[in-house]
């Protein structure tokens, strides 16, 4: 059971001097956007909920911040319109966009 990495490994010493090993389950860390890094609001870390807690419903939820979805759906109205061209954006941005061209 204790040897998934979902557990780590603790060495304690006992009162009476003697070494033994405790597990301990570990956290889950909050998810962060693709492209800025940021930690994203309205999702929970935590294991065991449900899916619908876990992410948003809107477009990219649980993937991209709010800022950086906004801007990729303008970086693709921009391209379908001829505005822009795919390399002129970031190569993080471009296969968030390739995406929403796509659908």
């Amino acid at each position: 059971m204790h040897r998934s990495s979902s557990f780590r490994r603790l060495d304690r010493v006992t009162p009476s001097k003697r070494h033994v090993i405790h597990y301990e389950r570990r956290g889950g860390s909050l998810p962060h956007c693709a492209i800025c890094r940021k930690e994203l609001n309205g999702i929970s870390s935590q294991r065991g909920k449900a899916k619908s807690r876990k992410s948003n419903s809107r477009l990219f939820g649980g993937v991209l911040c709010s800022a950086c979805s906004s801007n990729v759906i303008k970086l693709a109205s921009r391209i379908e319109h001829g505005e822009m061209r795919v390399n002129d954006i970031g190569i993080r941005e471009r296969n968030y966009v390739l995406q929403m061209i796509s659908h």
